[in-house]
């Protein structure tokens, strides 16, 4: 009897030490991290708040810089609206704009003739062989243009077409500068001296007299045209959930896109002339300085550069704005986490602090997946850009034609919320491109057939082919920042963007074939369009995945994914692992 009592005890004693060591193990004071427990990037973030007022005020000044960019970028356009003009005449001046047009209507250049003279009742009329030194202006709602100010038109017209192609050559020099700033300095940074340079740019713009000048302004303003757009879409989609990048980011940039394209063009007809509208335009950029103040810099930015202590304070700000508590032992966690990922990288190309956009390059799968990014990209660039200015034949004011392609934005941004929401990234890339292209080879060959179609016929036509592009133009620009690995995200999206504006330049070529074949252009953006989505078929899905941050998490993201494995995830929810870390599912949506 003593014997089994004695057991017994020995037995409840070791079932005793069993549990307090388990319960040891439990507690962060008995031991200070379990091998099992990890507290990456995206873990730490959902704690601080991933979809809380920090997110939802981040979106707020995201809306209001896309609505800035927007009325910069389109300025470009206001400004260098051509009215009707003729050779002004003493005898054309009590005459209405329909008399002086039949007057000039029979000469081969009616709009830059000079006449000698002109019958009483305007019949008859005789040309002069001195150039034409003043016009007669039809100011279209009023608005007196930069072109017809400075009498820019008819052989000086080229002068705003060299000012033009300055603002888009700085373009591509900005984008790649302060895409290679934003992953040096700082994303923050890099968009305020962006918004800067807009600032001067289109300050000095109102000044100009001069073709030098003029070239010069536009060059700086259009340093700022695409690097602070993509740069602050880039803070944003580090800051924020899986969900709230597809639903939160494409519909604010859609909406306040929308509202500042329409707002250019009627500011401009309020306003009534150009320089008012450009100091109207330049204003607000500076508003963008005071986002220094109150923007996080990327924690997870700051996390591949090895300043594990500024990305802790970030997140605890984030917290603290979004009214959440994170333990302390959350944040140990999450420091000896970054401490192991940074004693991982034990090579020199691994060392985050030190990558660079060629160090992505030696790495076999993400090279590959870069490059297909960097075609599509740049291909839809050149689709968007050729679609954007086939509109010969439309007899429509640019004020009303603005307005309308505006209005396309908010419905495709909501489409295109929707679809990825449900369906992923990849599947709405795919549709997207084939049914456009599909859709635009069809409509170039209806109208070769039907070749008088009427306005309202051709204004829906451009309608629909807007808003199909929009919708593609969104999607490969979110799966193109997801697949980009956050150490050089900025860096690499710059690098697209270049390539995107220097592929725009065919748009032009492309659009001259119809001279010899109607359907010419259509069929080889159909073309294009069906490439886009066959390649897209080849790059893994990035809904609900966490964005790849190193080079190492980049070659391994998407391993293993085939390449119709996201029509399967649309019949059943994937919920395990396509590879360790990585490719770990965040949420459900």
């Amino acid at each position: 009897m003593v014997l089994v009592v004695c057991a017994w005890q020995r037995k409840r004693a070791d079932r005793l030490s069993q549990i307090l060591f388990l319960g040891c193990r439990a507690s962060s004071k008995c031991i200070s991290q379990s091998p099992d427990m990890v507290m990456d990037f995206e873990e730490i973030l959902g704690k601080c708040g991933d979809g809380h007022r920090y997110q939802y005020m981040l979106l707020a000044l995201y809306g209001l810089l896309m609505f800035i960019v927007s009325r910069q970028y389109f300025a470009q356009s206001v400004i260098s609206f051509v009215p009707d003009h003729w050779c002004y005449h003493e005898q054309l001046e009590n005459r209405s704009y329909a008399d002086i047009a039949a007057i000039y209507a029979p000469f081969q250049r009616p709009l830059c003739t000079r006449l000698a003279w002109i019958s009483e009742d305007g019949s008859n009329a005789t040309a002069s062989n001195l150039p034409c030194n003043r016009w007669i202006y039809k100011y279209d709602y009023g608005f007196r243009s930069m072109n017809a100010d400075l009498n820019w038109v008819c052989d000086e017209a080229y002068k705003a077409r060299v000012g033009q192609s300055l603002f888009f050559v700085g373009s591509m020099c900005g984008t790649l500068l302060f895409g290679l700033l934003g992953d040096r300095i700082g994303r923050i940074r890099a968009v305020v001296l962006a918004n800067w340079c807009g600032f001067l740019g289109d300050s000095a713009t109102i000044f100009t007299q001069s073709l030098v000048t003029f070239s010069a302004s536009r060059f700086v303003s259009g340093l700022a045209a695409e690097a602070n757009a993509y740069l602050m879409y880039i803070l944003v989609l580090e800051y924020v959930s899986p969900k709230m990048r597809s639903v939160g980011l494409n519909l604010t940039m859609c909406v306040w896109y929308c509202l500042g394209m329409i707002s250019a063009s009627w500011q401009a007809v309020w306003l009534g002339e150009w320089r008012s509208f450009m100091a109207w335009s330049a204003m607000p950029q500076l508003l963008v300085t005071g986002f220094y103040f109150v923007v996080q810099e990327s924690a997870q930015w700051l996390v591949t550069r090895h300043d594990i202590e500024g990305a802790e304070l970030r997140l605890r700000r984030v917290a603290k704005f979004n009214r959440r508590e994170v333990s302390e032992a959350d944040f140990e966690l999450f420091r000896q986490h970054c401490k192991t990922k940074e004693s991982e990288a034990t090579s020199q190309l691994s060392k985050q602090k030190q990558a660079r956009l060629l160090d992505a390059l030696k790495l076999p799968r993400l090279r590959l997946r870069l490059i297909y990014v960097l075609v599509v990209f740049s291909v839809i660039t050149l689709c968007y850009n050729t679609m954007s200015r086939n509109v010969e034949g439309l007899t429509i004011s640019p004020f009303v034609m603005f307005s309308l392609f505006a209005l396309t934005l908010p419905p495709s941004g909501i489409f295109q919320t929707q679809v990825q929401k449900n369906f992923g990234r990849k599947f709405t890339s795919v549709t997207s491109m084939t049914a456009t292209g599909v859709l635009t080879a069809a409509i170039g060959i209806l109208l070769t057939f039907w070749t008088q179609p009427s306005e309202t016929v051709m204004v829906c036509l451009l309608l629909v082919s807007r808003f199909g592009i929009s919708v593609i133009t969104g999607s490969t620009m979110q799966i193109s920042a997801e697949l980009m690995p956050t150490c050089v995200r900025s860096s690499g999206l710059a690098v697209i963007h270049v390539t995107g504006a220097a592929f725009s330049f065919l748009s032009p070529y492309i659009l001259h074939l119809d001279t010899y074949f109607r359907a010419a252009s259509s069929i080889i953006l159909c073309m294009l369009l069906l490439l886009c989505a066959w390649i897209c078929l080849l790059l893994p899905e990035t809904r609900n995945k966490k964005l790849p941050m190193s080079l190492a998490e980049g070659e391994e993201f998407g391993k293993g994914e085939r390449m119709f494995d996201f029509l399967r995830s649309l019949e059943k929810e994937d919920h395990q692992d396509l590879s360790a870390g990585t490719n770990e599912k965040l949420m459900t949506e």
